[in-house]
């Protein structure tokens, strides 16, 4: 009966020390499985939810990118816009042109350094990049930023604006290259935007996850302390009670 009490109590005074229910595999074997694959998909979807903020971070990066494009081929669009008349001199038509030249490389630019774990990102050559969005080897996202952002590209290089506004009539064409364009990269903000709005559902759905299974993980592992220290204080009693005289 004495080795009883007192390996009820070391047992006891072990959960007490760790505030685990199951310290060893014999404790509750069924239990000890269980808490293990838990733990194992808590630790997946940990690392997961880091993916998926990685994953957020770089589609920023291209956002910000394509936003500076924007801001600029919009600027193009103003100057373009005001060779379109003929009140014009030959002298400020080449100081619209000699602008623009600028912007568009500008452009090319942003396009050359708006990198991340050196990939560039609007180059059109960040393709079918898998993003791993939870524990399970199926979760997985592919993001393709397909397009190229380039002023080659988007039509808007010297051959197609800045050449061209010279003339009323030439500028007018040269007027529809950048409007095309800005449609071109309001579409790639808009599929930048839609893979941020996925991941940050993934993100909330995950966080859940998380949430869930580490309660449930908590339930068969961690001790429950008020319970435990009421068992160590019977077992001392009876400690007590055993070897008094």
């Amino acid at each position: 009966r004495d080795s009883n009490i007192n390996r009820n109590l070391e047992r006891i005074q072990l959960r007490l020390a760790t505030g685990k229910r199951i310290t060893t595999v014999a404790d509750n074997p069924a239990g000890y499985v269980i808490s293990t694959r838990l733990n194992a998909r808590v630790r997946g979807l940990n690392v997961a939810l880091d993916n998926i903020g990685t994953a957020k971070n770089m589609l920023s990066v291209a956002e910000g990118g394509l936003q500076n494009i924007s801001d600029i081929l919009i600027t193009m669009k103003e100057k373009v816009t005001q060779a379109a008349s003929d009140t014009l001199s030959s002298a400020e038509r080449n100081a619209i042109k000699t602008e623009l030249d600028q912007l568009t490389g500008e452009i090319d630019d942003i396009v050359e350094e708006t990198t991340f774990n050196n990939y560039k990102l609007l180059d059109g050559t960040f393709i079918n990049k898998s993003i791993q969005t939870g524990e399970r080897p199926t979760n997985t996202m592919i993001i393709n930023l397909s397009r190229d952002n380039s002023s080659d590209a988007l039509n808007v290089s010297s051959p197609y604006v800045s050449n061209r506004v010279f003339t009323a009539s030439g500028a007018s064409i040269a007027l529809s290259y950048i409007d095309s364009a800005i449609e071109m990269v309001s579409d790639s903000l808009q599929k930048v935007g839609s893979y941020i709005s996925r991941l940050t559902i993934k993100e909330n759905t995950i966080n859940v996850a998380i949430i869930n299974n580490e309660a449930a993980y908590s339930r068969i592992v961690d001790a429950d302390i008020a319970k435990e220290q009421l068992l160590a204080t019977k077992y001392l009693i009876l400690q007590n009670i055993a070897v008094a005289p």
